[in-house]
């Protein structure tokens, strides 16, 4: 079932989200419908607040960086990043991010609860991660570059943090008006919305 996006300006995404049990209700059903949410907005990760449950769970499908580079003749991507993202469609749940390594880089990021906003956002290269997948099974991975970063980016939605709240000050000045009309309703997503009540 395709569930509506909560858009920035709802309070549940800048709530902390708590741990879950292996018991949660619906569970699988949550996940999948997760990954049919994302899918038809075009995203490459989704985050629990995103779709109004302030729980630590995201799922990621990082394909559709690996079908952007092969039509970007300009910067090809490394063979090994390109590696690490090819079929990397994982469920985090309860996750701890143990380390963040590697130089700050940018990026140009965008959020499916913040529509038509892409901005640079330096983030570490390297990371590595505790956390239970779909089975409640307990893995400690690594990732870098691109993986590393939605990873970092749904992360972030899980401790109430938007990508807009990495940005200078004077960048999220700037941006406020178009914040704002977002919260209001005013976007032009190809995808179902909530907004938050007024």
């Amino acid at each position: 079932m395709i569930l509506p996006i909560v858009a920035y300006g709802d309070p549940v995404l800048k709530r902390e989200g708590d741990e879950i049990e292996k018991d949660h209700p619906n569970l699988k059903q949550l996940i999948a419908d997760m990954f049919e949410t994302m899918y038809n907005a075009s995203g490459v990760g989704l985050a629990a607040p995103q779709i109004d449950k302030s729980i630590r769970l995201f799922i990621i499908d990082t394909t559709p960086f690996t079908e952007r580079d092969e039509d970007d003749e300009e910067e090809p991507m490394p063979e090994e990043e390109k590696k690490q993202l090819t079929g990397l469609k994982k469920v985090f749940i309860n996750p701890i991010i143990l380390e963040e390594t590697g130089d700050k880089w940018p990026f140009n990021e965008g959020c499916l609860s913040i529509p038509g906003i892409n901005e640079d956002v330096l983030r570490q290269r390297d990371l590595v991660i505790e956390y239970y997948d779909e089975n409640f099974e307990l893995k400690e991975e690594s990732y870098s570059g691109k993986a590393a970063r939605v990873i970092q980016h749904e992360y972030d939605h899980i401790d109430g943090v938007l990508f807009t709240d990495r940005l200078n000050p004077l960048r999220k000045q700037i941006l406020r008006k178009r914040l704002n009309d977002i919260s209001r309703g005013r976007t032009n997503a190809k995808y179902k919305m909530k907004f938050p009540k007024r």
